[in-house]
């Protein structure tokens, strides 16, 4: 917009104010020549209107009723030309301008008014090339902050600076939002409730709504054909035309880095599937050697096997199963099995159920009320119409994630729709070790001997004849077996994980 000032500016002397003092800070919408009595049906408002003086001749009272008009109609600057029939300012237009608030100027004699209207486009003309210049400037910005790793954050505060306020992106799957400056975090709560009372949907999707007395702007970020998140603007002034346009290159730059993180995702999962799948089917070592030559992370030593079942389960992203999992469970464990799912990249489909690997925590259990049945009472809140349920095993070591594939799968597949699961059965982590111990005993076969016994509960004269062994000598091997791991064979809680452990 062009100011008063900046035009008097220009034009110097050819422009100045009839009592030789300063401009008021008023904003020029355009110059305007008229000679009429009533000039404002051709008026919008807020144009410096200039006249020859023939409107303000014929007493006091006329003067004051057209400018009054003026007033009026939003008028509020006045150039009076000199030297076409009015030499000097009159007395009364100066008195009425002066009461009514209207800055009078004057445009001396020999310069024309086609001066100063041309002098006010050229001005315009300047505000637009500065305009598209910073425009090119920041659109360049926000192309520069696309490619850069932390590229949500890094558009988001271009155009928080951009247009003097804040700038905030919530992502559609519950991950952790992006907002710039820091300090405007409080907002965060009311534009999640916004959000969803809104439910903007599709490309170019938007709503303006007030919040803490200024208007904010959303909107819908779209990326293969789904919602990934949503980009909220306050300015910190009014919106001009521009700003809509940045804000939708902003868009179409976040849609891109949005494209281009579900690509980077969906080949880190067909990695991760890789990995998971050679988990599942007993060959761990081949897991760790694919996870090397793919690029993914190695699984961990102690894990849990998560199953969930649910038509669409296996479109779930990770942080959107990581929320549908979470909202079926209770305990301190909560958290940490939220993030553990969205930090496993181990994730395949089995005989239509979704498993997932995940990296053991320390702590309490994760369901603290299933202390002597073997399943939660917790009930999710469905996604849309969709309803999932879900098993989670105990800890396991990675070589007993084969063997635990069955049982967590058929709990998964009995759990009612919106509940989650605990297989309490799940392997002791110890067993896995124990049974390496024993094959490593290379003066007997401690493996089989052991097996036996647990097979024949314990008994002495059934096992030695099976194996084809003296009682003294049965009771010999089972007495170095025992020193060997550390353990009584004959403690229920041992003897029911090592036989699932040699079952394996």
């Amino acid at each position: 917009m062009i100011s008063l000032a900046q035009l008097c500016n220009k034009l110097g002397q050819d422009l100045r104010s009839a009592d030789g003092s300063g401009v008021a800070s008023r904003s020029v919408t355009g110059v305007h020549i008229s000679e009429l009595d009533d000039p404002t049906p051709y008026l919008q408002g807020g144009e410096l209107l200039l006249t020859t003086g023939i409107p303000v001749t014929g007493g006091t009272e006329r003067i004051n009723q057209y400018v009054q008009r003026l007033v009026e109609h939003g008028v509020d600057m006045l150039g009076l030309g000199l030297g076409a029939g009015t030499d000097e300012v009159p007395a009364d237009l100066r008195a009425s301008c002066r009461t009514l608030g209207v800055q009078l100027l004057i445009v001396p004699q020999g310069t024309p008014f086609m001066a100063v209207s041309r002098a006010y486009w050229d001005l315009v003309n300047q505000g637009r090339q500065a305009d598209f210049s910073a425009a090119m400037r920041l659109q360049t910005s926000l192309a520069q902050a696309v490619g850069r790793p932390e590229s949500a954050a890094s558009v988001v505060k271009v155009l928080a600076e951009a247009l003097g306020g804040w700038a905030a992106y919530l992502p559609a799957d519950g991950g952790a939002e992006t907002i710039w400056p820091a300090k405007e975090t409080h907002v965060l709560p009311q534009l999640r409730e916004e959000t969803k009372r809104l439910n903007l949907q599709g490309m170019h999707a938007s709503a303006t709504f007030p919040l803490d007395g200024r208007d904010v702007i959303e909107y819908s970020i779209v990326a293969d054909k789904r919602t990934a998140g949503f980009l909220a603007v306050r300015a910190g002034r009014s919106f001009r035309p521009a700003d809509r346009q940045l804000m939708l290159t902003g868009c179409m730059l976040l849609s891109v880095a949005a494209q281009q993180q579900w690509e980077r995702m969906r080949s880190r999962a067909t990695r991760g599937a890789a990995v998971a799948a050679l988990v599942l089917g007993g060959h761990v070592d081949a897991a760790r050697i694919a996870a090397a030559e793919l690029g993914c992370e190695q699984p961990a030593e102690q894990v849990r096997l998560l199953a969930v079942r649910g038509d669409r389960a296996d479109q779930l992203s990770t942080a959107e199963l990581s929320e549908v999992v979470a909202a079926m469970a209770t305990g301190e464990g909560v958290a940490e099995l939220r993030r553990g799912i969205r930090a496993s990249d181990l994730r395949c489909v089995v005989d239509g159920l979704s498993y997932v690997i995940v990296r053991e925590w320390s702590g309490d259990s994760l369901l603290r009320e299933a202390t002597s049945t073997s399943t939660s009472t917790s009930t999710s809140t469905p996604r849309g119409d969709e309803v999932f349920s879900a098993a989670l095993s105990g800890p396991l070591m990675l070589a007993q994630v084969h063997a635990s594939v069955r049982e967590v799968g058929a709990a998964c597949a009995r759990a009612a729709g919106g509940r989650l699961v605990t297989v309490e059965g799940a392997r002791d982590s110890r067993a896995q070790a124990w049974v390496e111990a024993l094959r490593s005993y290379s003066r007997a076969d401690l493996v089989e001997t052991v097996r036996a016994y647990l097979r024949n509960r314990g008994q002495w004269e059934v096992t030695a004849r099976e194996l084809g062994l003296h009682r003294n000598s049965l009771r010999h091997r089972i007495g170095i077996a025992s020193r060997l791991i550390d353990v009584n064979l004959d403690d229920p809680d041992v003897s029911a994980h090592l036989w699932l452990a040699l079952r394996a």
